[in-house]
C-alpha cells in the first residue's frame, strides 16, 4: 500500500471527497483478542474461550471484540496518510459506527478510507473520515465508522 503524503492541512483539504487509501490486510489473531480482552477487562467467552466458541457460537469460533475492530482505525489512517511536518491529532469523537458482521479469529482485515469533510477550527483543521473495516472474504463489512480527527498545527 501507498501511504499518502500530504504537504500540510491544506493539502488534506484537497482530498475532500476522495477515497484516500485501501490498507494492507492484517490478521486478526486469537493472542492479539486475548491481550485486548485483558487490558478492556471485556472476557467475554464468544472472544476468549476457543472451545466453547467452536460449540455454542452462531459463527463456529471466537471473534474480535467489535471494540478491538474500531480501535484498529488510528493505525490504518496513520497507515494511509502521512504529513511532511506532522500536526499533532486529535481524537474529536465518532459520529457513526455499526458492526454490521463479525471478524472471526484467524481472517484478515483492511480499511477503505474517504475524507468526508475538511473544515477550519480554531488552531487548526476538523477531518470527518469514513472508514469502513473489510474481512477478507466477507460479503458485509465489519465495521463502518465516521471518525473526527482534529489537527493541529
Amino acid at each position: 500500500m501507498n501511504q499518502h503524503l500530504v504537504e500540510n492541512l491544506d493539502g488534506l483539504k484537497a482530498l475532500v471527497g476522495q477515497e484516500v487509501a485501501v490498507t494492507d490486510y492484517r490478521p486478526i489473531s486469537q493472542e492479539r483478542v486475548n491481550q485486548f480482552a485483558e487490558t478492556t477487562e471485556d472476557r467475554q467467552w464468544i472472544h476468549v474461550d476457543v472451545d466453547r466458541a467452536k460449540r455454542e457460537s452462531p459463527y463456529g469460533n471466537t471473534i474480535a471484540h467489535g471494540f478491538l475492530t474500531l480501535a484498529l482505525l488510528s493505525s490504518f489512517l496513520s497507515q494511509s496518510l502521512s504529513f511532511k511536518r506532522p500536526p499533532m491529532g486529535v481524537n474529536y469523537g465518532l459520529d457513526r459506527v455499526r458492526f454490521p458482521a463479525p471478524v472471526s479469529v484467524g481472517s484478515r482485515v483492511r480499511a477503505r478510507i474517504r475524507l468526508l469533510a475538511a473544515e477550519e477550527v480554531q488552531g487548526g483543521l476538523q477531518a470527518k473520515w469514513s472508514i469502513t473495516v473489510e474481512c477478507e472474504g466477507a460479503e458485509k463489512p465489519s465495521c463502518v465508522a465516521e471518525w473526527i480527527v482534529r489537527y493541529y498545527a
